[in-house]
């Protein structure tokens, strides 16, 4: 299973390699304030889990700057999706509001709408 399963991962990743969509280009001052928006965002996630390559498409499509975080490989990474975000799932957002409101937002369609309606990408 473990060997099917990095096949599948691999097979996922070449796929994504070979069709990365293009980015959307905008005007500097506009792509600052995108930057703005996305500052506090982090997303956890697998390399070759299929909905976080969802999501990870989803954001280089829209050409916005959120830390990727490897939960699998980054101990510190996975202890804090856990101990803070409730579990070890992802892909997960972390929204940090202000220091002492931080949202993790589960599920890839959720994710890609909240970035969608939150960051007005229409």
């Amino acid at each position: 299973m473990t060997f099917m399963r990095w096949v599948v991962g691999r097979l996922i990743l070449t796929i994504d390699f070979l069709t990365q969509p293009k980015p959307v280009v905008r005007q500097q001052a506009r792509q600052t304030v995108m930057d703005g928006l996305t500052a506090n965002l982090s997303l956890y996630q697998f390399n070759a889990c299929p909905f976080c390559v969802k999501v990870r498409r989803h954001i280089k499509k829209h050409a916005l700057r959120i830390e990727f975080r490897d939960a699998r490989n980054n101990v510190a990474f996975r202890n804090e999706l856990t101990e803070q975000g409730g579990r070890h799932k992802v892909p997960c957002l972390r929204i940090e509001k202000s220091p002492e409101n931080v949202v993790w937002l589960y599920e890839s369609n959720d994710i890609i709408s909240f970035l969608t309606h939150e960051l007005a990408l229409n």
